[in-house]
């Protein structure tokens, strides 16, 4: 495994996406971060908390768990662990900022995008994610990024502390 990303490069990160998504909000426009389980709900957090001098009377937030919508769940059969998703708030009308940590192939984002649709229509969604890994299945593309690896870099693993007790990104 080779280490790509330490804990101050990936706080620099978080800093400078936030800084992109809070340019590229419009004015009046509301704004909602949904994270998706597990990785990009913890991103999520952080952003939260950088996006918040864009949206001063608070950001709703929410956490999306994908389980259900997955293309591969009869593969994962009693295996598949589902978690508790947390949307306490229309997503009608809002701008929401739909968070991973990693999009590969795209079928993640098309799960929670199918999950997002039940809270309500969005004005339009944002997907952010810490690194974009080409090799697509499906025509999803993040609007925000941190950064890409090429097709031949191999796996991403991204630790986080609050899960894996350390901020890193690696390859494996």
């Amino acid at each position: 495994m080779g280490i790509l990303y330490d804990k101050v490069q990936i706080e620099a990160a978080l800093a400078t996406l936030a800084a992109e998504i809070g340019e590229s909000i419009p004015a009046n426009g509301q704004v909602a971060v949904v994270g998706i389980r597990a990785r990009g709900e913890i991103l999520a957090q952080r952003l939260i908390k950088l996006l918040a001098p864009y949206q001063p009377d608070g950001i709703p937030h929410g956490v999306l768990d994908i389980t259900l919508y997955r293309d591969d769940l009869a593969e994962k059969g009693p295996a598949a662990v589902v978690r508790e998703t947390q949307i306490g708030f229309p997503v009608t009308g809002k701008y929401v900022i739909l968070v991973d940590d990693v999009i590969y192939t795209g079928r993640s984002v098309r799960a929670a995008l199918t999950a997002l649709v039940e809270f309500g229509r969005a004005m339009a969604t944002r997907l952010v994610v810490l690194v974009d890994r080409p090799a697509r299945e499906l025509p999803i593309q993040p609007d925000f990024h941190a950064w890409r690896t090429r097709p031949e870099d191999g796996a991403v693993v991204v630790k986080l502390e609050e899960t894996d007790g350390i901020d890193l990104v690696e390859l494996e």
